[in-house]
């Protein structure tokens, strides 16, 4: 099950062909079935659309168009909700470098990120990723803060489906990440990206999103009919070869994170993407979903053995991603510079 693949040319006239990624059906009752499709995305290219996943396609249109809302604001506007340490609020073009080995600057594109909602008088709002959202006045975007709650709330349910059959695929038992110290407590991030109508070029080192993996458990990617993601399924080969992932309507594009490598020892891969920017403006809307700050990342059970033995030390998910985090965005202090 997948897209037909055919060549095609990308955004930088280097030919390409799109990527054939399976479909998993949310409401199919042959978990069976999903397991089985799943297990072989994840050990081909670490991607696959999940269709049929309980979020309406109106709704989703209705977030769309709200995110469009927000990033069609004067950049004044936009600037006084500016991300903080706790990575909520609004991030500028160019704020993220995603691949500074072969970038010139930062990635073409601006996004708003919104966490876990957590009370300040809270004693977990202490911990990096949790507290409270920054958000655009009512008066500015009426009922934009509703919305988005609604999808986070919506989406963090389709990546516990997705969990569970993930769990079944590494031979754990259903519920595996359904625990409090993993899902049931979750690090869970949603960001909205909008590229703006520039053209990448990578051998300029321009690019609307450099190459990278994600970092945590996996990541939901809803998109507009607008192409622009690419993977690779090799990073080490020489030359890299990239594909295009076609935009599925209604659908979400999955992909793995480097956590979920790491627990499974390296048998699941977090695979290398990038976004190039062809001159038409692109929006799409991301979830990443995390276990909880305290939640140790180690080799699991079923992904271990006398003659396979972990391949990654154990690592404290808080500490896991406030690295790396750190290491791809801008210091705050620089717009203060710009302000003063």
């Amino acid at each position: 099950m997948g897209k037909q693949s055919n060549e095609t040319q990308s955004p930088v006239s280097n030919p390409t062909k799109f990527s054939i990624l399976n479909l998993i059906d949310l409401s199919n009752p042959n978990i069976n079935q999903s397991v089985h499709l799943l297990k072989q995305a994840c050990l081909d290219s670490g991607f696959f659309y999940v269709i049929n996943h309980g979020i309406t396609e109106e709704f989703m249109d209705e977030v769309f168009a709200q995110s469009k809302r927000f990033f069609s604001l004067p950049l004044n506007e936009k600037m006084k909700i500016l991300r903080n340490e706790k990575h909520r609020g609004y991030t500028p073009v160019l704020d993220e470098t995603l691949d500074p080995e072969h970038q010139i600057h930062g990635d073409y594109k601006e996004g708003f990120y919104i966490g876990v909602e957590v009370d300040e008088d809270d004693p977990e709002s202490s911990k990096p990723f949790y507290g409270t959202n920054k958000w655009p006045a009512p008066d500015v975007l009426p009922g934009w803060r509703e919305t988005m709650e609604k999808f986070h709330r919506e989406a963090l349910e389709v990546g516990k489906a997705v969990g569970k059959i993930i769990a079944l695929a590494l031979d754990l038992d259903v519920d595996f990440f359904e625990k409090p110290e993993m899902l049931g407590e979750p690090i869970a991030t949603l960001r909205l990206l909008h590229y703006g109508g520039q053209i990448s070029d990578p051998s300029e080192g321009l690019f609307g999103a450099g190459a990278h993996t994600d970092f945590g458990l996996i990541t939901l990617l809803a998109t507009d009919d607008i192409a622009g993601l690419q993977i690779c399924k090799d990073r080490d080969a020489k030359p890299q070869k990239w594909e295009d992932v076609s935009p599925l309507k209604g659908a979400f594009v999955v992909n793995l994170g480097d956590m979920l490598e790491r627990w499974s020892n390296g048998v699941f891969k977090s695979t290398l993407h990038r976004v190039l920017g062809n001159g038409q403006e692109r929006y799409s809307i991301a979830y990443f979903l995390e276990p909880s700050h305290d939640c140790l990342v180690e080799c699991l059970p079923t992904c271990k053995s006398e003659t396979n033995p972990p391949k990654f030390p154990p690592i404290l998910c808080r500490d896991y991603l406030s690295q790396r985090y750190n290491d791809t965005h801008a210091d705050l202090s620089i717009y203060k510079k710009q302000q003063s």
